[in-house]
């Protein structure tokens, strides 16, 4: 006998070890704002084939079904769900929701450009439209002193009003990015999201054209997480785990039976 069957379980414990965590990470961010849930996918190891489907058993005959033993179980990649959030009414001015496809644009401070679905902007001492944490929106919308009131369209036209200008200033437009496969960006915190090789280029535009979703004022699009659903896999998850552990335990009693009685 062999160890192979530990070995066998131990992956599924690694396996089911790593989805609890893309679980929890599911439940913490469930207020986070334009927050998308990720889904654990599984993959199967090498099978080690003892015979194969096809092979000769004897004179003409072949085996109809091999015996196959698998390896195991890893976890290939995490999927990150893109369906909308619902909404959130806030009020605020600079608090805006993509409904639909599509990413706001923001300035890192190493110049760069990353994505995101957190709408939750705010003005700068110095008139800036920026995330909380400072980082500027692109295209760069300035707000100037003695506004009375910003308007910004479904189509992303920011248009400000002041007491000598009752028909409004077009300030810009808030143009968003668009990708062949959104779930092919890489998530680097802060609610923001990089391009990559897998996710293809930005395709930029207005809002509303060319499959871009509509910009709503005054909501917030919340988190995808479904806490019912995020319970009912961790339950399984555990379930999984302690199959798995179980497993460990029963073949390592085999072990030891079959050395004290050879």
């Amino acid at each position: 006998m062999t160890n192979a069957a530990l070995h066998v379980a131990r992956t599924g414990l690694d396996a089911q070890q790593e989805r609890m965590q893309v679980i929890a990470n599911n439940i913490s961010n469930v207020n986070t704002t334009g927050f998308k849930r990720d889904r654990a996918n599984f993959q199967t190891l090498a099978y080690q084939y003892l015979t194969t489907p096809g092979a000769t058993s004897s004179g003409d005959d072949k085996y109809t079904q091999g015996m196959a033993l698998g390896g195991g179980v890893q976890i290939t990649g995490t999927s990150r769900t893109d369906t909308q959030g619902a909404t959130q009414q806030t009020g605020g001015t600079y608090d805006l929701m993509i409904n639909g496809a599509g990413f706001f644009q923001i300035e890192q401070p190493d110049g760069t450009i990353a994505y995101t679905r957190d709408g939750s902007f705010t003005l700068s001492p110095e008139g800036q439209v920026t995330t909380t944490d400072g980082r500027p929106l692109v295209p760069n919308i300035q707000v100037p002193d003695g506004v009375d009131k910003v308007v910004i369209g479904a189509d992303g036209t920011v248009t400000a009003t002041t007491s000598t200008s009752a028909q409004g200033t077009q300030l810009g437009k808030i143009q968003l990015a668009s990708f062949v496969n959104p779930t092919g960006l890489q998530a680097i915190g802060n609610n923001l999201l990089v391009e990559t090789q897998a996710s293809g280029t930005p395709q930029l535009g207005d809002a509303g054209v060319e499959g871009r979703g509509t910009i709503t004022q005054g909501s917030l699009e919340a988190s995808n997480v479904d806490v019912t659903q995020e319970l009912v896999d961790m339950i399984e998850t555990q379930r999984a785990y302690e199959v798995n552990s179980k497993m460990i335990k029963a073949t390592d009693e085999m072990l030891q039976f079959a050395n004290q009685n050879m």
